[in-house]
Formats: C-alpha cells, structure tokens, sequence
C-alpha cells in the first residue's frame, strides 16, 4: 500500500517526532511506501526538501502557520497569515498529488493540510481520506483572534465527516466525532504510542554527567516534559504543589524541560513563591536529549485540570516517562487511568488540586519500595503502546473501510 501523510507541522515538532513518524516508519517495516508531506516550523533555505529517513521519504513544502525557534513562537499578522495559509495550503495539494498514493492519511484536521487532503483525495486523485485527530484543538490552542478560533472549531467540527475513516487518540475524541455524526465502525482508537528506539535506553555515564552539570548529587528530582504554555498546560499548578513539596521534603529538586510563550511568567511565579532556588527551568532542548532528563528524576509529573483539553489529551511525555521507567503522578481524568494501568504505573489524584499534586510527590519522594514497584510496572505496561502493536489498527482501518466503499 502506497500512504500519503499531509501534516500541519515538521517531524521536529511533537506531534511529527512522536505519532507520525513512528507509525510512518513501522507502515514502512511491514512493507508500505509512505510518504510524508508537510510544512516546516522554520522553513528557510536552509531546510531539506526532501529526504529519506528510515525508509520513510519526507518532503518539507513551505512554512507553517507559525513560526517555531528554540527561542520560542512567533505569530503571523492577519495579512501574513492568510498568504502563508494560501502557499501552504497550494504547496501541500501539488506536492500530495505529484505522490503516487492509494490513501491520503491527514495528520490532524487543521485548515492548511486538511483542506490539501480533501483537494488531492477528493477532487484530483479520488482516493480514500482520513484523519489523524490527537487533540481538541480549538480549546487547547492559543488564538490572537476571535475569528482564528472559530475557523479552526470549523474545519475539527467538518473536515472528518468527509473523511473515509478517523484514527483519535482518546475516549473522549472518539465519543465526540461519533456525536458529530461519524458513524463508530470508521473510527480505530490509536493511543499515543512510544518510540522504543529513543526511550528504551539511556547511557549512565550521560545521565550522571548531567546530574553533575545540574548540581543534583545529593537531590531527589521531579522532572516535568513539555510545553511552558498556560493555556493547555497547567505548569502554574505544579509549582503551587511544589511549595508544599519544598517544604516538607527540602532535598527535593524540580526540573522543568521545554520553552514556551509562558516560560517568563512561571520562572516569575517561581520568584514570588520563593523556590525559585529550588528548582531549574531547562528550557527547550533537543529531543535526543530529552530521556536523560526523565532518568534523572524519581517519578514525572503531569499537572492537569479536569477540562476538555486534558480529557482529549493522551500525553507523550506520559509514555516517554513510563518508557524510562520512571512513575507519572498526574490528575485522573480522561484517559489516564488507563495510560497509568490503574494506578500500577503511577499515581493519580484530583485533578486540578495542588495538595493532592503535592500529596502523591511526597509519597513517591518517601517510598522508596513504591517507586521501586511502580518502576517495574512502568515498562511492562508501556509495551502495550508500542508501535509495532498499534500500526496493524491503523491498516484494519484502510482495509475495513476501502472493502465497505466497493
């Protein structure tokens, strides 16, 4: 089978390194041509066009929507966002349709990689079209304007009623697209998965040598992984719990490891709630330079609130971190019962609640036994998500719905 997958962003990014390009790659292991076609977070003439990575070939087109440095984000005008949505969107279409392809796989419905999916599949090469859908994203995405909102709630809301099948991350999703209107056998669960060839590893000598460069000899360490952005990622309730866990537990250290639009205002919060010597904001590294950190720590941590936007969310940080065999204490919404076994793999509280947070770290942080047991189950568990596991629902999918179109 020849697959075509258009995404709204670059392989370096999230969504590209840790769902895309592991299934692009396990499609490739059992014998399919894939291709990926996709904008580029900073596309310059710097960028590769085109490249083969493991078998999979990869095309960067034009820019995305924003533009992504370490440094951070920045946001197009209104002007310059509707130019760049036009090249993009053009530039996707010409690139999908030049690809031989017997299905067009859309890595979420956003309006530049989904209107070039529906164009190549429907119009120009009528072939079957789905959807990848891993995130509420008119809730969990930051707008600088009422109408951005409202186009991107349309095209979620629309563009997979059209498509031949969806692929979704979580319950929640799932249950939201078959209240919309997509009947339930076109729609396969497909969690978020772990790249065991980044996670199941760590060399000792790069984690002690990072524990040394961070002055944590004598410290027990609670790491967080992922994006410094309030509005879908509640790090501010992490540091609330970590003011109890400081206080109780003074050997205690907090990492936090990513950049975002909010990374000033929570090193601010961190000064106002005196740890800010208690704790060190990393800021964005490298993604091969992210599983030293999780081995550094005793347990991870996942602050969320009881909302949409984590009951839509499958964390990947959650499978990096179970991967490393290091235990998650995050909020029991949505699908994390399930991603933490019960609680065998982890610990889960009240969401939202900054002493439950600060509860479950103390424990962990004082039971070493605990650690030890959740530890265990940690890998045994992650297994479940394995790529290699999770890429034959995918090929039902296509071959289920392609057999009820002829």
């Amino acid at each position: 089978m020849k697959i075509v997958f258009l995404l709204t962003s670059s392989l370096e990014r999230p969504y590209g390194l840790g769902r895309c390009f592991p299934l692009a790659r396990q499609m490739v292991r059992l014998g399919h041509d894939v291709a990926v076609v996709a904008p580029h977070h900073d596309f310059g003439p710097d960028v590769p066009r085109k490249f083969v990575r493991d078998g999979v070939q990869v095309f960067y087109v034009a820019q995305m929507h924003v533009r992504k440095r370490a440094g951070g984000t920045s946001y197009f005008g209104a002007t310059a966002l509707f130019r760049v949505a036009t090249q993009t969107t053009m530039a996707l279409v010409r690139k999908a349709v030049a690809i031989p392809a017997d299905v067009y796989h859309v890595g979420k419905p956003h309006p530049m990689n989904g209107m070039a999916g529906l164009m190549a599949a429907r119009f120009l090469r009528r072939r079957p079209l789905y959807f990848d859908c891993d995130d509420y994203e008119a809730e969990s995405n930051r707008f600088t304007s009422a109408w951005q909102r409202r186009l991107v709630t349309f095209f979620e809301d629309r563009l997979p009623r059209l498509a031949n099948g969806l692929t979704v991350n979580t319950s929640f999703l799932e249950r939201r697209y078959i209240n919309l209107g997509v009947p339930s056998q076109c729609i396969v669960r497909l969690p978020n998965g772990v790249d065991t060839v980044r996670f199941g590893a760590c060399n000792g000598a790069t984690v002690e040598a990072l524990r040394r460069k961070l002055g944590l000899e004598e410290r027990k360490v609670i790491v967080y992984v992922g994006s410094m952005s309030l509005t879908n990622h509640p790090v501010d309730l992490l540091l609330e719990a970590f003011v109890q866990v400081s206080h109780l537990s003074p050997e205690a250290h907090l990492i936090l490891v990513g950049g975002g639009e909010d990374l000033n205002n929570l090193q601010q919060q961190a000064v106002r709630l005196d740890i800010a010597d208690r704790l060190s904001f990393i800021g964005w590294v490298r993604p091969d330079e992210i599983p030293p950190y999780f081995a550094l720590a005793e347990m991870s941590v996942d602050p969320v609130r009881d909302d949409e936007v984590a009951r839509s969310r499958w964390p990947l940080k959650v499978m990096e971190s179970l991967a490393m065999g290091v235990p998650v204490v995050t909020g029991d919404v949505g699908d994390r019962r399930e991603m933490l076994a019960n609680g065998k793999a982890g610990l889960l509280v009240q969401p939202g609640s900054a002493f439950a947070l600060a509860e479950a770290m103390l424990r962990l942080l004082r039971d070493k036994e605990l650690r030890a047991s959740l530890s265990a189950s940690c890998k045994q568990h992650v297994s479940l998500y394995s790529w290699d596991k999770l890429a034959p629902r995918v090929l039902s999918l296509y071959e289920t719905t392609i057999a009820a179109t002829l």
